[in-house]
């Protein structure tokens, strides 16, 4: 897509953030007016012709970017005044900047009152949080950027209340993965259609992006025993149709003016069975995302992976080969696209958990939590958001605002010194990166 950028918003923009368009109201007459008459283009024509397409923007609204570093914080601590207040003030004290609040949860229940028709429906309002309009208000006073977490399609709610969008086994009851949950059918466009409403919702309600997880089919080996009908697939694959419904989201959330972003695994990224199994296209779903969230916790990657005998014992040196890999993957996309092809900027999520159900592990603090960070900007990227279930950081891995901006500096001086350097030859390769399996423990 042919891309017009004005000049008075470049400077805003990051780029694969923001999108423009030619507007639908150039004809093909207005257009031949450029023309002389022996058919050519005059230069004074040319450059008339060139001022205004610089001033045509699309219909998309400005989204103006923020650079997350960010963590999740779950409905329950969210919608818990005194908790949330004694996170809002770490956040005041350090480097953060964003948080990840569930607006639609693992259990598929919109986490706070949301007037919205399939939702009012099924009746899917379970609200942790009784007051959403006063949260993000003070939020935002802080300059807190709030993203929204919209769980897809591990959705056991949705699944019992609209069965026919579940999936299903041969005998026509309802799949249910080993922990007994039942998912919706990705390949569904009605699944689709409630997505994006809950998303669009969060946006009215003051979100500014919506982050999708569990953005992908189930990957317990029962899933051998789903069937799907052909009426639903019309032939795709898994990451066709889980691409599909990225572009699909993408476009209608982005008109809304929100940023759109999804989790995706980590072991995805060099592994084309993960990837096929779970539906996940790394450099596909990067061309219809702004954002993409590789989960890239060491405790999810099984022993002898990147060369590591046991990842999560090796945060600095997982994370850095996790997004090395990622940087490569992304990288031949580019080479092997088309001209102007978007690319969503990698942001993953961090362990800040210890992994003590893994044979061997080691303790996740401070330290642990520096160590990934740095992994991420050593490795070229500069956004993350740390994850822990229980909502229980170690802000001490963390730095002040002013020193952050110290660092920040420091890496773009760095950077901009080792520019020259950075071509390597091609068949150099690193022999400690060997992709391997995601952690089948999880």
């Amino acid at each position: 897509m042919k891309r017009w950028i004005a000049a008075g918003l470049l400077a805003a923009a990051l780029a694969g953030c923001t999108r423009y368009e030619p507007s639908s109201e150039i004809t093909a007459a207005e257009e031949q007016t450029a023309e002389s008459e022996d058919g050519t283009v005059t230069e004074e024509a040319e450059e008339e012709k060139t001022e205004e397409e610089a001033l045509i923007l699309s219909a998309y609204p400005r989204r103006d970017p923020v650079k997350v570093k960010g963590i999740y914080v779950s409905a329950y601590v969210a919608g818990t005044g005194e908790m949330m207040d004694s996170i809002i003030e770490q956040i005041d004290a350090t480097e953060l900047n964003a948080v990840v609040i569930d607006v639609k949860d693992d259990q598929g229940r919109i986490t706070f009152s949301m007037d919205s028709p399939t939702v009012n429906e099924i009746g899917a309002c379970q609200a942790f949080i009784g007051d959403m309009p006063g949260l993000i208000k003070k939020l935002k006073d802080h300059g807190i950027y709030p993203i929204a977490r919209v769980v897809a399609f591990r959705d056991p709610y949705l699944a019992e209340q609209k069965p026919e969008w579940s999936l299903h086994l041969a005998d026509g009851s309802i799949y249910r993965d080993r922990q007994g949950l039942a998912w919706v059918n990705p390949y569904r466009r009605e699944v689709w259609d409630y997505l994006v409403e809950v998303g669009k919702k969060a946006g009215e309600m003051g979100f500014e992006e919506i982050q999708f997880d569990y953005i992908r089919f189930a990957v317990d080996r029962t899933m051998k025993d789903v069937v799907f009908d052909e009426a639903d697939t019309l032939g795709r694959d898994k990451k066709q149709a889980i691409t599909e419904f990225i572009s699909y989201a993408y476009e209608e959330l982005a008109g809304e003016g929100l940023f759109v972003s999804a989790d995706v695994f980590g072991a995805i990224i060099k592994s084309g069975e993960d990837a096929d199994s779970v539906g996940q296209d790394y450099g596909a779903m990067a061309e219809h995302l702004d954002y993409l969230c590789p989960m890239i916790y060491p405790s999810h990657y099984g022993p002898g992976n990147f060369g590591i005998e046991h990842p999560d014992t090796q945060p600095y040196d997982t994370v850095y080969q996790a997004l090395k890999g990622s940087k490569e993957v992304l990288a031949a996309c580019r080479d092997a696209g088309v001209e102007e092809k978007r690319q969503a900027v990698v942001r993953p999520w961090l362990q800040d958990f210890t992994a003590s159900y893994l044979e061997h592990y080691i303790d996740y603090g401070d330290e642990q939590v520096r160590q990934q960070i740095q992994a991420v900007y050593d490795a070229g990227y500069d956004e993350w958001i740390l994850w822990d279930a229980g909502v229980s950081y170690h802000y001490g891995g963390l730095l002040t605002p002013e020193a952050a901006k110290e660092e920040e500096k420091a890496i773009a001086e760095s950077r901009a010194a080792a520019e020259p350097e950075k071509e390597e030859p091609a068949d150099v390769q690193d022999p400690q990166e060997v992709p391997g399996k995601m952690n089948t423990a999880l």
